[in-house]
């Protein structure tokens, strides 16, 4: 068995074809090929952290992944990254391991970045004015890094609850050559930007219905496990379109369980992001409707980013 590094994967994967790749995994997967039993979820509210533990194949790959990923959100203040973990792959024909990714979280983060990146391109208003975060964490940035390919937009509002995370963050988005306004109040993200991205682990919302403009996009990427909450059932019922990566995962949680739960919704409003990427259903038809990206993590996502970085590497 082949045990490989972060630095490794980080050195050589060809994130071009990872997002080739995930975008075929989603479509396989909302086509039924996909085999991906229930996810595996641990809360550790004692440590502010969870933990779960994902796997997936596809039919015709010859690998099957399984993947464990954690994220203790208190770990920076020790020194520590929020999010760690590994993936294990094994042949599909014998069953032997064939490598271990010891990614250390960063391709569960890579891959949650690229379905961003996706979601945007498929349905992000033409004209973006302001792209919006909320977060300052590592999915935070990874998401700002992969909207850079989608959209000419450079300026970018950020939220956050510490002002030290916020400095740093406007470096590091300075750096990638954005003109940078940072926030602790999300009003002013909700409000000044067309783009919206939610990458926190927060378990109420932050975002309300009334703040947000027709024709603003979000990706919310932050609701990956239950509890977790960043918008306002209200808003998610508000929007023109609502897209999942699957509805069996979002109606458990993520965004749109609680507009489901609450009754506010139907689940018939739900279509998956890879019926868009096959061309089933239709996704934004003009710059005034509001579109909804809930993005939970399929396991098929770490599949195909595994595959990815085990063929990249020489």
């Amino acid at each position: 068995m082949r045990i490989v590094d972060k630095q490794q994967i980080v050195a050589h994967i060809d994130l071009d074809l990872a997002v080739q790749w995930i975008e075929e995994g989603f479509v396989a997967f909302s086509n039924g090929t996909v085999q991906v039993p229930p996810v595996q979820s641990f809360a550790f509210t004692g440590a502010n952290g969870d933990c779960c533990v994902k796997s997936a194949f596809m039919e015709g790959s010859e690998t099957f992944t399984v993947k464990i990923s954690t994220g203790f959100y208190d770990n920076p203040g020790k020194g520590l990254a929020s999010n760690d973990g590994l993936m294990l792959v094994l042949s599909a024909s014998n069953g032997q391991p064939i490598a271990l990714l010891q990614d250390e979280g960063w391709l569960t983060c890579m891959r949650t970045a690229l379905a961003g990146r996706i979601a945007a391109r498929l349905l992000a208003p033409r004209e973006v004015h302001a792209i919006g975060i909320l977060g300052t964490g590592m999915q935070a940035r990874m998401q700002l890094e992969q909207l850079l390919p989608v959209t000419a937009c450079r300026r970018v509002i950020v939220w956050g609850r510490s002002e030290v995370a916020l400095a740093s963050y406007k470096a590091f988005a300075s750096a990638l050559g954005f003109e940078v306004h940072t926030t602790v109040d999300p009003r002013e993200v909700a409000q000044g930007a067309n783009l919206i991205v939610c990458a926190t682990p927060s378990r109420q919302a932050l975002i309300d219905n009334k703040w947000v403009r027709p024709g603003t996009h979000i990706t919310a990427v932050g609701a990956d496990a239950p509890g977790k909450q960043e918008l306002d059932p209200l808003l998610v019922a508000r929007a023109d379109r609502i897209i999942v990566d699957s509805i069996v995962q979002c109606r458990q949680y993520g965004e749109v369980s609680h507009a489901l739960k609450a009754g506010l919704i139907e689940e018939g409003r739900l279509s998956e992001i890879g019926a868009l990427l096959d061309g089933r259903i239709s996704g934004r038809a003009n710059d005034d409707e509001i579109t909804l990206v809930d993005l939970t993590g399929v396991a098929i996502q770490d599949a195909q980013i595994a595959r990815c970085a085990l063929q990249s590497l020489p």
